[in-house]
């Protein structure tokens, strides 16, 4: 399990500030969702934690130390990212991308100090590729190339998973179903998964905090019931929705009403 420490934060691309004294803590072993309109700073938070976007303020820190202060590869041991759409067409195999997650194990050569093989193995059968080992990535439907690409992350054994919108392009099946097998994979290793998620609904179901952040400053933070507010919603996002209690989780769940309305 690893800790996440953001420390007033700020980030700016030229002269527009994306990021503004952002300063919270994600604990280890949580599932920490961030939520919030397009363009608020969602994505480049969680390129600031992968070590991937620098900041000009503040402090990145992973397990107490700067994300600035691990080597690439020791850093790709202890983080994994999965994006929206995280395998483009490469004419890759099934097979050989998911053993593409133990690069960071590897020396020179390619070669591990123990052998992978039965680690990859394990994870095909588990994400149930195994029909599709051998073909092609760019030759699969879009939640098949979503489950490859977990099948790539859960290879690297991270410590902390960044989820970058990875239900966007799927159907609901498809969104539950990688949700689902992201909290089973979190619970049996203890892992830290911190999410960007558009679906305050899916958000609310499977995350244990939730952070709200509107023009690049905390808006809201902490449990659903805490940040799923109507007026907090309404004010980040521009129209009031209705909150109702989930039938069976008993979670906030989001309902929205109508659009605009002629006088």
């Amino acid at each position: 399990m690893i800790e996440v420490a953001m420390e007033r934060v700020v980030k700016r691309y030229g002269a527009r500030t994306v990021l503004n004294g952002i300063d919270f803590q994600v604990e280890p072993g949580e599932w920490f969702g961030i939520l919030g309109p397009n363009g608020g700073g969602k994505s480049t938070l969680l390129q600031a934690m992968a070590g991937v976007e620098p900041i000009d303020v503040g402090t990145v820190k992973l397990s107490g130390k700067p994300v600035g202060e691990y080597s690439r590869k020791a850093l790709a041991r202890q983080v994994a990212v999965l994006q929206q759409d995280a395998l483009p067409p490469v004419g890759f195999t099934v097979q050989e991308v998911v053993e593409m997650g133990r690069y960071p194990y590897q020396n020179w050569f390619g070669d591990e100090a123990e052998d992978a093989a039965a680690l990859v193995d394990r994870v095909i059968r588990w994400l149930k590729l195994e029909p599709l080992r051998e073909r092609p990535v760019d030759a699969l439907s879009g939640g098949e190339r979503q489950r490859v690409a977990l099948g790539k992350a859960m290879a690297q054994q991270p410590k902390l998973l960044l989820l970058d919108e990875p239900t966007t392009f799927l159907d609901i099946g498809f969104q539950l179903e990688m949700m689902d097998r992201i909290r089973l994979w979190q619970k049996e290793c203890g892992m830290t998964v911190v999410s960007v998620l558009h679906d305050l609904n899916l958000a609310a179901q499977y995350c244990d905090r939730l952070l709200l952040l509107h023009e690049g400053v905390i808006a809201g933070i902490g449990g659903a019931g805490d940040v799923l507010q109507e007026d907090l919603l309404e004010r980040v996002y521009g129209t009031r929705p209705f909150v109702v209690s989930h039938p069976e989780r008993g979670v906030p769940q989001i309902l929205l009403a109508g659009g605009v309305h002629d006088e």
